[in-house]
């Protein structure tokens, strides 16, 4: 065994051989080494996302070509109403192993199509690429300079959009699914690239209804905030606020809702949108010795600043915007550093008067958005108490112990008649 073992560890570049951990030495770095990695680092991230988007293209590619041809060959007159079926029985026999070849995904790339190349003439789709293209890692030109040749198809059928390479199958789905416009796909499209959406995330998305709320809020934020900025804060803020995720009494109060949103934070920074971070609730301020609590205090990532957000279990008052005014004012004093945004104020009420909440806003120089929010459900203490059922059981059960104690009182008197004389 010695003898095996220096062997094998002996001779020319024998170093190489020996078992060792594998552990940084003999190196000294310095800044020009630390800048280097770091853009080795960016290359290959950047390389994984194009590589992705790539691969995910050219399959997005042939499941539109593929429907594109079901239509402008207009499969089903020409080849009777099994076409589709036949097509499908005959990919999978020459692909077995491929996976999307389903009667039920042929009929989607079929409606995929049909949907876009209803108004082949809308610059919707062009207007997205455009505003997406100085936004993404990679930008789109990079992605799809080999497909430029089938992007453009012969016959004067509608082109593929490039942006659409950035959005999985299965999302492509949902979209056309649900969205009745070319415009509301869009924008779900757009919000799926930007914020990386799950395809569960976009479910939620469009189970709330998000093309028509998102960005609706009454604000200020287009007077007092940097168009850019302002625009951004606009569109990630809510008309309304669906928080059907929480159960409470029917007599709640304010302290009642902060408490069963902390509780379900998680599923209340899905509704919020992207960027939110949750730092903390009932947050406590002392201005000329008195303390104030902050009903819950975010900070946006993207905004880069923080959010104060007041929520209120009643209509809303204009004295609301006030006391929100003062926590902004507070939060830009005490915790905002020079290099953040100013802070944004969010009141969140059971509902609100349009008149009453733009009056309230006038003269007021912090940037704040009224919203309301809906569907919260009635936590019932009936739900504590026994069924109709169970109490029908308990009631037998009681009958059938008091018969049976009838019973052995009875038995009991025959058996020693008399005894009591």
């Amino acid at each position: 065994m010695g003898e095996i073992h220096s062997k094998a560890t002996t001779g020319k570049g024998s170093k190489h051989k020996v078992p060792r951990m594998v552990r940084s030495h003999d190196v000294a770095l310095d800044d020009e080494y630390a800048d280097w990695i770091r853009d080795v680092k960016r290359r290959y991230r950047s390389a994984q996302v194009k590589a992705a988007v790539k691969v995910n293209s050219e399959q997005l590619l042939f499941n539109w070509g593929l429907g594109r041809d079901l239509v402008a060959r207009k499969a089903e007159e020409r080849w009777g109403s099994g076409v589709v079926e036949q097509v499908s029985l005959d990919l999978k026999a020459e692909f077995p192993h491929a996976k999307g070849f389903s009667t039920t995904n042929l009929w989607y790339m079929k409606k995929w199509y049909q949907f876009y190349a209803s108004d082949p003439k809308s610059e919707i789709l062009h207007q997205l690429a455009g505003e997406l293209d100085s936004a993404l890692p990679v930008r789109l030109e990079q992605v799809h300079g080999g497909l430029e040749e089938s992007l453009h198809q012969p016959g004067g059928e509608m082109a593929f959009p490039v942006a659409f390479g950035y959005v999985p199958w299965r999302h492509h789905v949902e979209i056309i699914t649900h969205c009745k416009s070319i415009e509301e796909a869009a924008f779900y499209l757009g919000r799926t690239i930007r914020e990386n959406w799950s395809r569960s995330a976009l479910q939620n998305a469009i189970d709330a209804d998000l093309f028509r709320t998102a960005g609706k809020a009454m604000t200020n934020f287009g007077e007092l905030l940097p168009e850019e900025q302002g625009k951004l804060a606009q569109a990630l803020t809510k008309d309304t606020y669906d928080l059907g995720f929480i159960s409470l009494p029917a007599k709640y109060d304010e302290h009642d809702l902060e408490v069963a949103l902390e509780q379900n934070i998680t599923r209340f920074l899905l509704e919020l949108g992207t960027g939110f971070a949750f730092m903390g609730r009932q947050k406590e301020i002392i201005v000329s010795g008195k303390p104030r609590r902050i009903d819950m205090l975010f900070y946006h990532v993207h905004l880069k600043c923080y959010v104060v957000l007041e929520l209120k279990a009643r209509a809303f008052e204009p004295e609301f915007a006030g006391k929100l005014n003062f926590y902004v004012n507070a939060v830009d004093e005490l915790l905002k550093t020079s290099e953040e945004n100013p802070t944004i104020g969010l009141l969140v009420c059971k509902s609100k008067d349009q008149t009453e909440v733009q009056w309230a806003f006038r003269g007021i120089g912090t940037p704040m958005g009224v919203a309301t929010y809906k569907n919260i459900k009635n936590d019932d203490a009936s739900r504590y108490l026994p069924s109709d059922e169970q109490i029908r059981r308990q009631v037998e059960m009681a009958e059938r112990e008091f018969i049976e104690g009838l019973n052995s009182n009875s038995t009991s008197k025959t058996k020693n008649p008399g005894s009591g004389e």
